[in-house]
């Protein structure tokens, strides 16, 4: 049974960091709506001051941030001694786990454009305060995969037509794809049954599940076997995102995501004792 689109909503104008203007796509319903995803925010803009000011020092705990950049660069500074740069194509798959503290800093390319995109997956409570690990994925090893023939798939978790993506051993099974479409190309992708299945548009508009779809808003699938998206006269870009719910309680503040109350308070509580870092070895994926 081919999977029908349930709800399409445009994302949303918000300001993160200090001062950070960007397009929130989930983060404002329950957090157990899109399980296992909390978060997904796209911070395209040709505006440097838009984004200069960035994400300094800030915790994590509980969750995995992905973050995906298109145009411009990110520079990632971490209190575990870690550091890079994501740039044009990259991937940063960061395991936050039992905590890590760090900072984001983004910066334009020579036009002043910085386009990318950051989601947050929940982890369950078995792996909450599991050490923290990073999976820095530079462009070159992320496949592209011409899926029957016509569509251009980037595959940064998942695999396509046999071809998998860089990311793995994830505990909800992700599915992250970069889909493009030329006109009137039809793409088809089997999903299990049960997982939840989103797809944001970031180019032109296409038809899914019965539903027309434009650049900015975000289409949230029912369940099914499978999804068909078309492109319409024109080329049509989305990122495919899919994974297995946890479906478990959901105790959430700011960058800190636990299953109670009690645990969100004491992660907070170690963050003002100056124990919130844990004593293990950062695992540093390749």
């Amino acid at each position: 049974m081919q999977r029908r689109i349930r709800e399409i909503t445009p994302s949303r104008a918000t300001i993160e960091g200090v001062g950070v203007r960007l397009h929130r796509a989930i983060g404002f319903g329950p957090p157990e709506q899109y399980d296992p995803f909390l978060l997904l925010d796209d911070f395209r803009s040709d505006a440097p001051d838009d984004y200069v000011a960035g994400f300094p020092w800030h915790p994590h705990r509980g969750i995995e941030t992905i973050t995906y950049v298109l145009r411009g660069s990110v520079e990632h500074r971490d209190t575990l001694g870690n550091r890079g740069v994501i740039g044009p194509g990259d991937v940063q798959w960061m395991t936050a786990g039992s905590g890590v503290i760090h900072q984001e800093m983004p910066s334009g390319d020579a036009e002043g454009a910085m386009y990318g995109f950051q989601l947050w997956a929940n982890l369950p409570h078995s792996h909450k305060m599991m050490p923290p690990r990073y999976r820095g994925v530079r462009a070159s090893s992320v496949p592209q995969v011409r899926a029957a023939g016509r569509a251009l798939v980037r595959v940064i978790a998942g695999t396509v037509d046999g071809v998998a993506g860089p990311v793995r051993d994830i505990v909800t099974a992700p599915q992250y794809l970069d889909v493009t479409l030329p006109p009137e190309a039809t793409f088809i992708r089997p999903i299990p049954p049960g997982h939840t299945v989103l797809m944001f548009a970031i180019e032109g508009h296409g038809a899914a599940g019965g539903r027309t779809i434009r650049d900015g808003e975000l289409g949230w699938f029912g369940d099914g076997d499978d999804i068909a998206v078309s492109a319409g006269a024109g080329p049509f870009r989305f990122l495919l995102i899919a994974g297995q719910p946890i479906r478990e309680p959901i105790a959430w503040a700011g960058p800190i995501v636990m299953n109670t109350q009690d645990e969100l308070q004491r992660a907070f509580d170690e963050l003002d004792e100056g124990t919130f870092i844990k004593d293990h070895d950062l695992v540093t994926m390749p």
